[in-house]
C-alpha cells in the first residue's frame, strides 16, 4: 500500500467515525462518508469491502488495542482498578466519537456489538478479575461482583455532557484530571476501599 493509499484510507475511516457518531451507522451512507473524506465511492469497496467491514476497521485503527494488550494483569487489585478508571476516562475524553458509536450500537443491540466486544471486553475482563481478587483479599467490599462490575462500567461510560442533561448541570465540564480524580474517589468509595 502506498502512502497515498494509506492517507485516503485513514481519511475515509475518520469520516466514517465522525458520521457514524453523528447520525448512526444505519443512517450514514457510503456516499456521505466519501463526500466527507473527499474520496471516490469505489475506494470503500477497494479498501474495506463495504460499509460493515469499514465499521470493524474503525475499531482496528482507532481503539487503543495495543495499550490494553500491554496492561500487566498481575497488578494488585487497587492499582488495577485505578488503571481502568484512568484509561477509560482518558479514552472517553480523547475519542468521543468512538465512545458515541459504542454506546449507540449497544443501545440498539446490533450485530455490530460482536465486533465492539472483541475490542472492549479485554479491559472489562481485567476489571472483573481485579474486583474479584480485591473482594477475596478483603480489600474491596461488595455483595455482588456482577452488580459492582456493571455499576462501575456504567459510571465510567455514561455520557454526562450531552444536551439532554444541560438542564441539571451547573458547572463547566471538568478537566480530564479532575474527572479522573472524581471517578476514582467515587468508585473506590463504593468499593469501601480504605487507603491505609
Amino acid at each position: 500500500m502506498t502512502t497515498g493509499d494509506a492517507d485516503i484510507k485513514i481519511r475515509i475511516l475518520l469520516a466514517a467515525k465522525k458520521l457514524f457518531a453523528q447520525y448512526g451507522f444505519e443512517k450514514t451512507t457510503v456516499r456521505q462518508i466519501c463526500e466527507e473524506a473527499g474520496a471516490n465511492v469505489a475506494l470503500v469497496s477497494y479498501h474495506f469491502g463495504g460499509k460493515e467491514n469499514m465499521f470493524g476497521a474503525i475499531f482496528d485503527c482507532f481503539f487503543p488495542n495495543d495499550q490494553i494488550a500491554g496492561v500487566d494483569p498481575s497488578l494488585d487489585p487497587v492499582n488495577g482498578v485505578k488503571l481502568v478508571i484512568r484509561e477509560v476516562t482518558k479514552f472517553r475524553y480523547s475519542d468521543k466519537e468512538l465512545v458515541c458509536i459504542i454506546q449507540q450500537e449497544i443501545i440498539m443491540n446490533t450485530d455490530r456489538i460482536k465486533k465492539i466486544r472483541e475490542h472492549v471486553m479485554p479491559m472489562w475482563r481485567l476489571l472483573r478479575g481485579w474486583l474479584k481478587q480485591g473482594g477475596e483479599q478483603g480489600v474491596f467490599h461488595f455483595r455482588s461482583l456482577d452488580t459492582t462490575l456493571m455499576n462501575i462500567i456504567g459510571t465510567l461510560l455514561f455520557h454526562r455532557h450531552t444536551e439532554y442533561w444541560t438542564v441539571l448541570i451547573e458547572e463547566e465540564p471538568p478537566t480530564l484530571e479532575n474527572m479522573t480524580q472524581d471517578l476514582t474517589a467515587f468508585i473506590m468509595g463504593g468499593l469501601q476501599f480504605r487507603d491505609n
